[in-house]
């Protein structure tokens, strides 16, 4: 097997564990709140990748609490790292604790779906406040996608979304935000670092909300001890250390597209593991945000610039 074949593969097993991630968050919701879910499976993901970002660092010969080399260039290094790192942890806050307060009252398949709106909202965020251009493409897909949502999530003629349906709305919006947020500090900063310090930063944020708003008890979280497990090592770690492994070998494109899979992975998941079942509305609504969620991330050729003139 070729290394871009393996990465795919990979890439492909990382979409499933994230898929059904969304079937162990609904089946923790029996045993424990929302709040207390997220900030305790954000224990075990922060130990997960703080773990590869230090063997990451043996592996390029630097041991952790090894002395930096003093310059301007490495300071700055540094504080993108932290920076990058603290900001796209407040993102993951929001995104954790809405996403996971939505499954309370909402299917893993719709679930899925719905978070990968943020797809869709990135260029959408991009345009409208930092004036970047996107492709006929790209605009195609925010329209497609709407429809899709609009099949999805309007299931009756009130016109209006369900409470679980909002709250993983709000969280699409917040997962757009930390894309952009790592898309600008991971080319200035250390992506791995900045990974490890937005899990921590994510976690300690969480559990003061989980303190303020719910009650939580060492019972509770080992009653959900599977799906926080699962969340935690599998969904945060694992998941995590195969993309970033699998990335170096294989198109950008084509690894987005693989990555979309994962709401496709959360249906099928849902069904089989909850017995949810979809209407066929739902269905195709599905079926048409996971082609507005290609069609945003298929880019154009880009243009021949004309020959200057003789």
């Amino acid at each position: 097997m070729s290394k871009k074949m393996l990465a795919n593969a990979m890439l492909t097993i990382t979409a499933l564990i994230w898929g059904v991630s969304f079937v162990f968050q609904r089946k923790g919701m029996d045993y424990i709140e929302p709040l207390t879910f997220a900030a305790s499976r954000l224990v075990l993901a922060a130990l997960a990748v703080t773990l590869v970002a230090m063997i990451m660092d043996f592996r390029d010969g630097k041991k952790p609490g090894a002395a930096i080399e003093k310059t301007p260039e490495a300071d700055t290094y540094r504080k993108n790292t932290i920076l990058g790192g603290v900001l796209a942890g407040l993102c993951l806050t929001g995104a954790g604790a809405f996403q996971q307060m939505g499954v309370v009252y909402t299917t893993a398949g719709k679930a899925g779906f719905i978070t990968a709106l943020y797809m869709m909202l990135v260029p959408v965020i991009n345009f409208i406040f930092f004036r970047k251009k996107n492709t006929w493409l790209v605009w195609l897909g925010v329209v497609v996608g709407v429809v899709g949502l609009y099949l999805l999530c309007m299931t009756d003629k009130s016109f209006s979304v369900t409470k679980g349906d909002g709250l993983i709305l709000i969280c699409s919006v917040f997962f757009a935000l930390h894309i952009l947020v790592c898309d600008h500090f991971a080319p200035i900063g250390n992506p791995v670092k900045i990974s490890a310090i937005q899990f921590i930063t994510a976690c300690a944020c969480t559990w003061v909300l989980a303190v303020l708003w719910e009650e939580p008890t060492w019972a509770k979280i080992v009653s959900a001890a599977v799906p926080i497990a699962y969340c935690g090592v599998m969904s945060g770690g694992v998941a995590y250390t195969l993309q970033i492994l699998a990335q170096r070998n294989t198109d950008p494109t084509v690894a987005a597209l693989l990555l979309s899979l994962e709401s496709v992975f959360a249906v099928i998941g849902g069904a089989i593991m909850l017995h949810e079942r979809m209407s066929p509305r739902e269905l195709i609504g599905c079926l048409v945000m996971f082609v507005a969620i290609i069609l945003v991330q298929i880019p154009l050729p880009e243009k021949k610039e004309k020959k200057a003139n003789s």
